[in-house]
């Protein structure tokens, strides 16, 4: 019955942000003839401040080649809750003129023949010869070109507090033990040992990393990507959920439903000392004025070292028949895959360029970091696609293990029994 409720509410609560959000498309759609003649409607979920910041670059570049811009911010669920407008757009039969999204999202809607071609584009801008295969397996859907890549996200980072770490005597963890050790310094003295939010998308960036640390490629391949049962249920998973119990001895009593720009605050502003969440947090250390290397530090997460587990935000070109529209929409993919835009914008919103012929000079330590650790990880086989941000399965089967995770993570199963669930819950999704 508690799952029951628990589902009702979620759906009354996706109806009323479609509703809400299908209004505001509407009072846009009326107050269009007050816009640019030539112009994209874009919908995405960059609503924090760091990653509004990024993505005013590209609003700016597209308004010096005379592009409007209709904005569609849909807030929350890491992606999830766009996907629902999403969806409740194509099906009344109006969708954006471009919507970010994120791997299989992707080929889900390229197989349903809803995405344009950007074939012509590609061959004429070589997208072939500076996008790495990984990033090009999410881009082509049947090898056409169907969205155009903004960024390379890792997320398996820890973020630490470079004031606590100097009061407390803490040096960067070598290993698991070291970081649990650190984590309980923290929490002796007042602060919080890890900032997190409690929503089941972050709880699986956690996972994600921790799974990677705990039994490295060949198990993090076995179980995420190629659902091996054996890996799902095994000794390995058990561990993690045990590490993920450990986690949860850090976090503080108030983490139920906080957004993930808010746990980044609780860092930077001196609360607490690590965050575990992929490098769109940068964008909110540069929005509060601080440094990578001086405010805050930068690592991967023990364990996981040489592996780098990413997401890729691209920008999705939906099928329309004006032209006007789509001159836009062409405009706007070649903007993104720029050499200057991808600079531009990955330094403000702490990802690393979707391109491999960009230099590093105006990235800052982390981003550089990052950089030289995303091409040892693509050369040496330790370059992952994200099961927590849909680059390593199909959303069904993401959502199952979503739902395991979070479970387990609010005290519903220890760890042998959350293991066995994973097992049951991915067999159902496929």
């Amino acid at each position: 019955m508690a799952r029951v409720t628990k589902w009702f509410i979620r759906e009354e609560i996706m109806n009323k942000i479609v509703k809400r959000t299908l209004m505001a498309s509407t009072c846009v759609f009326i107050a269009g003839s007050a816009v640019a003649e030539s112009e994209v409607e874009v919908l995405h979920w960059w609503t924090s401040g760091g990653e509004a910041a990024a993505l005013n670059v590209l609003k700016e570049d597209l308004s010096g080649q005379g592009v409007g811009w209709t904005d569609m911010p849909v807030a929350g669920g890491g992606g999830s809750d766009a996907m629902t407008v999403l969806r409740a757009r194509v099906t009344a039969g109006d969708p954006p003129t471009a919507v970010q999204m994120l791997g299989f999202a992707i080929q889900d809607w390229a197989g349903e023949g809803a995405l344009a071609d950007l074939n012509k584009l590609a061959e004429d801008q070589n997208w072939d010869e500076v996008v790495p295969a990984a990033l090009q397996g999410f881009s082509k859907h049947d090898g056409n070109w169907v969205a155009a890549p903004v960024n390379v996200h890792s997320t398996n980072w820890v973020w630490a507090n470079t004031a606590i770490m100097a009061e407390l005597g803490l040096e960067q963890p070598a290993d698991w033990d070291g970081f649990v050790a650190a984590m309980q310094t923290a929490q002796d003295a007042g602060y919080v040992g890890l900032a997190h939010g409690g929503q089941a998308w972050q709880d699986a960036t956690i996972f994600d990393s921790i799974a990677m640390g705990v039994g490295g490629p060949k198990f993090y391949q076995a179980a995420f990507i190629d659902l091996d049962p054996d890996a799902l249920g095994g000794d390995q998973m058990i561990e993690a959920f045990k590490r993920m119990e450990t986690l949860r001895g850090f976090v503080d009593d108030n983490f139920s439903g906080r957004d993930w720009n808010l746990a980044s605050a609780m860092v930077a502003n001196e609360e607490a000392l690590f965050q575990i969440m992929g490098d769109w947090a940068k964008g909110e250390f540069i929005n509060a004025g601080q440094t990578a290397g001086e405010e805050f530090q930068c690592f991967r997460v023990p364990g996981s070292e040489g592996t780098v587990t990413f997401n890729s935000d691209q920008f999705a070109m939906f099928s329309v028949t004006d032209t006007t529209a789509q001159d836009a929409q062409m405009t706007m993919a070649s903007s993104v895959m720029s050499p200057e835009f991808q600079v531009a914008f990955n330094t403000v919103k702490g990802s690393v360029p979707a391109r491999t012929d960009i230099s590093d000079a105006e990235f800052d330590a982390c981003g550089q970091l990052g950089m030289a650790q995303l091409a040892e990880a693509a050369a040496n086989g330790g370059l992952f696609g994200s099961m927590a941000h849909g680059h390593a399965n199909n959303p069904s089967v993401q959502n199952a293990m979503y739902d395991v995770i979070t479970a387990h993570f609010n005290g519903e199963y220890d760890a042998e029994t959350a293991a066995s669930e994973m097992v049951t819950a991915v067999e159902l999704a496929q």
